[in-house]
């Protein structure tokens, strides 16, 4: 499923925090700051460093708390030692601290607002970055007013930036830059605002505020920098909260070099202006909801080093002709909807070290000039090198062989070709020319990759780390015993058959993580123990022809699945203990008998269990049920009986909950109103004796509702709840006891069967959600259309049933049915239903355009014309049988039984009334045998169902037929 939740959520929030201080040193990287490291130098006239600036040293550091061990600066500050020789100071000329740079030193705890820092006057740079103080900035850096650098970025600080940061009216550079993570503190620059902080800085030359929540418009914060900034050059707003559109107004800042807004959502089109910018070399617009087309003008500015404008999901383009040694050295457009060909002309982009063309809609072939990347360009190397780093054309429409260039890009580190139309054979030994490749992806294209021989991979591809083959013909399992370093291997999706070889669990000397061979023909599997001892994170087996036992998970696996083989035996007493770290688990579609043992509970990790298709039995262990991370437990199509016990977490997450197929009895847990997020429930095919679960009303997420053949029974109305499911999409009921009239109120609540057309493409989705980077879990339902069962088994969101067939319903069909336009399957056959059929069930446009669509109004008791003009007129006679007063095409109009009733006027024409008993002799005749048939469908239940029972098995042979 999507939606979206993501693994992160699961998380506790120490791990986040962690998280933070693991990557934090990478910051800078990501977001392009440049952190200055300064050494003490001794003074060169010989004079010593003033005592009260040494003094201030040294009290700072007493007050500091900071790792000792992986300190490089403040551990070299010992007052008698040479002052010259700190680490991080630079001293003036009359031995005054004009420089401080205490960056990446492990500082913890606070920074006082009585710190001696504040004390050195003569302070002009001040570094105090990828530390972790944990207070706010002190109010107290106005006093160090000769400040022209002042670095706090990812330090640690959080809360309001004081106002009086914009009293140090000489700074050059700030940076105040940090790495935002949902749910961790963050600086906020709201009051003070922008405005505010910059008004008096009219030197300043960089800005660097990524990450900060400043939460201003766009007319906003661009008048803002242009009225008070006018010299800058550099500005970093990533992910600050700001929206759009981007103002003109940012445009008289001519100075600008360096701009990134990444991570902002603007929610406009690119403005052209950018292009006016005569020295711009970056330009980062990056998930910024940009729509619109991409102005070609700014690929044609003479010093664009780095374009990228990734995942705008609405931008649209093309590639322009590129000049003669142009300038640019990034280029990155993947997520976007550019289209077109990639011009030959690429090839004089000389310089060009990455370009990343991924999920787009380019088309045709490959140019051949890409080979003339490999040209050296030695002016700042002064070595040979190939200059092209990275190639990633994935997820496009382009065609055609591989070209012979590509084999020539000898830098090459990254080459992914993946999920394009390229066709043609490949011998994998021809990418040995590329000895410095780590990743190399050719999946699914029409490519027949030929991996035959001992020597396609010789050790000639040391750097290898990920290797992705999927859907590349492969008939044998290449030997990659060789490969050292391998860490991902995807051969899924072939034609590889026999075993698999023993030496696969040793690749990479134990650095492989990632295996996938999923889809092809594998049988066995000699030693499943060896498994066991791997390092395995991600190992998929599902799909291929396995047998005999369970083979053990790996001992540190994350994700595991045994789907769909044909694993016999039981699953292990002692399984927790090997997938204790487990998050999911899958061993559906096996031959798997025996319980579930209790000590699966002990995988408290566990986000995905499915162990549904299996043989199954005993009693669901409640602790299953109670496992806080769970978001999905299908225990489909197996034998497990007794009752639905067990209390459903105060904080479940569940999505996913399958028990149809079962001997399940008792009552639908009403804890399981607990789990908001619920997005599939499915207890179908069971023996459950209930009333309809009103306080399931409360689950606004709610798509997926499958109750069918059990003992449930009542009226499926709720008077008492005001909430409804907006999302909802299936609804089936049919073959219980319900009974009562249709509640008109709540069909008016299902919003997703209701869109129109403008929300038709956003819907066109699989029901999903990423359990793991890249890894995703897809529900499948199975849905009743035409007396054939058809397993859907990507739940797309824009398919629509409601099945209330096979019930005790009455009264009349609610007119509100005919709002629910997007309805591909409505059966509302075998209840005693009164009336006439709604005019607005020919609003049901859906019902005509698929191989699912159905209408059955069959076996109730309406009567009238069925309304003419309009949907109702494309279904057969079928969906309507078995209406005594019905009549009307399509129903057969030779037929007397279909044939309109005589109008008021012929019926009463004339003085007196005249009976003819050669009509009406036989009439009678005909109405008692009909009455003796009829009397027990109406007034016995039990006859009637036997009956109808027994239509719909004859009309599922005709239609199958």
């Amino acid at each position: 499923m999507s939606g979206l939740s993501s693994l992160s959520q699961l998380l506790p929030m120490r791990i986040l925090f962690f998280l933070w201080i693991l990557f934090m040193p990478l910051c800078p990287i990501f977001f392009g700051m440049h952190v200055t490291f300064v050494s003490g130098e001794c003074l060169s006239d010989g004079r010593v460093c003033l005592e009260d600036e040494v003094l201030l040293l040294l009290q700072l550091k007493s007050s500091l708390i900071f790792n000792t061990a992986a300190s490089n600066k403040l551990v070299s500050w010992i007052q008698r030692a040479d002052c010259c020789s700190w680490g991080g100071v630079t001293w003036d000329a009359t031995g005054r601290v004009v420089s401080l740079d205490l960056s990446s030193e492990f500082i913890s705890g606070e920074l006082n607002s009585s710190s001696s820092i504040f004390s050195l006057q003569y302070l002009q740079s001040l570094n105090l970055a990828n530390n972790t103080f944990s207070s706010q900035i002190p109010a107290e850096f106005h006093k160090l007013g000769n400040l022209n650098y002042l670095n706090l970025s990812n330090a640690g600080f959080s809360g309001q930036i004081p106002i009086e940061i914009s009293y140090l009216t000489r700074l050059v550079t700030i940076d105040f830059s940090i790495c935002y993570f949902p749910g961790l503190p963050t600086l906020n620059l709201e009051n003070p605002n922008l405005t505010t902080l910059v008004q008096n800085l009219k030197e300043l030359r960089e800005l660097h505020l990524s990450g900060v929540n400043i939460s201003a418009k766009g007319k906003e914060w661009c008048q803002s920098l242009s009225s008070s900034v006018p010299n800058l050059q550099a500005l970093s707003l990533s992910s600050c909260f700001l929206s759009g559109p981007i103002d003109s107004s940012l445009e008289k800042l001519q100075y600008l070099s360096r701009i990134r807004l990444d991570g902002n959502n603007f929610s406009s089109p690119v403005p052209e202006f950018l292009a006016n910018f005569q020295i711009l070399t970056c330009l980062r617009l990056s998930s910024c909801g940009l729509y619109g087309t991409f102005p070609e003008k700014i690929f044609q500015v003479p010093t664009l080093q780095i374009l990228d404008i990734e995942n705008n999901m609405l931008l649209e383009g093309s590639l322009p002709e590129f000049p003669l040694n142009g300038a640019l050295e990034t280029l990155v457009l993947s997520d976007t909807k550019f289209s077109g060909k990639v011009p030959d002309s690429i090839g004089n982009l000389k310089i060009l070290t990455r370009i990343e063309l991924a999920r787009c809609n380019f088309s045709g072939p490959i140019p051949n000039s890409m080979a003339d990347l490999t040209q050296l360009f030695n002016i700042f190397l002064n070595a040979s090198s190939s200059v092209l780093h990275t190639l990633d054309l994935s997820s496009n429409n382009l065609e055609g062989p591989i070209p012979e260039s590509v084999f020539e890009l000898q830098g090459l580190h990254i080459l992914d070709l993946s999920s394009n139309k390229f066709n043609g054979t490949v011998e994998l030994s021809k990418f040995q020319k590329l000895g410095n490749l780590t990743t190399l992806s050719l999946s699914y294209n029409n490519l027949w990759i030929i991996a035959s021989g001992s020597d396609f991979i010789p050790p000639k591809l040391p750097h290898l780390i990920t290797l992705k083959l999927a859907s590349c013909q492969l008939g044998t399992l290449p030997d990659l015993s060789s490969q050292s370093r391998l860490s991902y291997l995807d051969l899924s999706e072939n034609q590889i058959q026999g075993e698999i070889p023993n030496w696969i669990w040793k690749v990479g000397n134990g650095s492989l993580t990632h295996l996938n061979l999923s889809l092809n023909l594998l049988e066995d599997l000699p030693e499943p123990s060896s498994i066991l001892s791997t390092n395995l994170l991600v190992l998929d087996l599902h799909s291929n022809q396995l047998h005999g036992r369970i083979p053990t998970p790996p001992a540190c696996s994350l994700y595991v699945d045994y789907s769909n083989n044909s694993f016999t035996s039981f699953i292990p007493v002692d399984i927790g203990t090997y997938i204790s770290l487990n998050i999911v688990f899958m061993l559906s579609k096996n031959n798997i008998t025996g319980i579930i043992p209790e000590s699966i509970c002990n995988a408290s990790y566990l986000s995905v269990l499915d162990l549904s298709d299996n043989a199954l039995s005993g009693k669901i262990p409640s602790c299953l049920i109670e496992i806080e991370t769970l978001a999905v437990l299908n225990l489909g199509r197996n034998k497990f009986s007794s009752i639905i016990s067990g209390e459903f977490p105060g904080n479940c997450v569940l999505r996913t909950f399958d028990l149809n197929g079962n001997l399940l009895e008792g009552k639908i847990p009403v804890s399981l109103a607990k789990c908001k997020e619920l997005e599939v429930l499915n207890l179908g095919n069971n023996q459950i004796d209930d009333n309809f679960p009103c306080w399931l009303k409360n689950i606004s997420n709610l798509r997926v509702l499958v109750l069918r053949a059990n003992k449930l029974h009542g009226p499926i109305g709720c008077p008492n709840s005001n909430s409804t499911w907006p999302m909802v999409q299936i609804m089936d009921l049919a073959h219980n006891n319900f009974s009562g009239e249709l509640p008109a109120k709540s069909f008016l609540t299902w919003r997703a069967m209701m869109a129109g057309d403008d929300e038709v493409e956003s819907k066109h989705k699989n029901l999903e959600f990423e359990v793991l980077l890249g890894l995703y879990y897809q529900d499948a339902v199975t849905v009743t259309s035409k007396g054939q069962e058809l397993e859907l088994v990507k739940i797309l969101t824009l398919f629509t049933s409601i099945d209330l067939s096979r019930n005790n319903f009455e009264g009349e069909i609610p007119e509100v049915m005919g709002d629910l336009t997007l309805l591909n399957v409505l059966n509302l056959s075998g209840n005693g239903f009164t009336g006439h059929i709604p005019s607005s069930l020919g609003q049901l446009r859906q019902l005509d355009l698929n191989f699912l669509s159905v209408l059955n109004l069959s076996f109730n008791q309406l009567v009238g014309k069925i309304p003419t003009g309009s949907q109702l007129q494309t279904f057969s006679e079928n969906s309507f049988l078995g209406n005594r007063g019905l009549w009307g095409f399509p129903l057969n109009p030779s037929c007397k039984d279909a044939a309109p009733p005589p109008a008021f006027e012929s019926r009463h024409s004339g003085s007196r009334m005249e009976i003819d008993w050669d009509y009406v002799a036989p009439e009678i005749g005909f109405v008692t045998g009909l009455g003796i048939v009829i009397w027990p469908l109406v007034f016995c239940k039990r006859w009637r169902r036997c009956y109808y029972e027994h239509v719909d098995g004859i009309l599922s042979r005709i239609l199958r037929s």
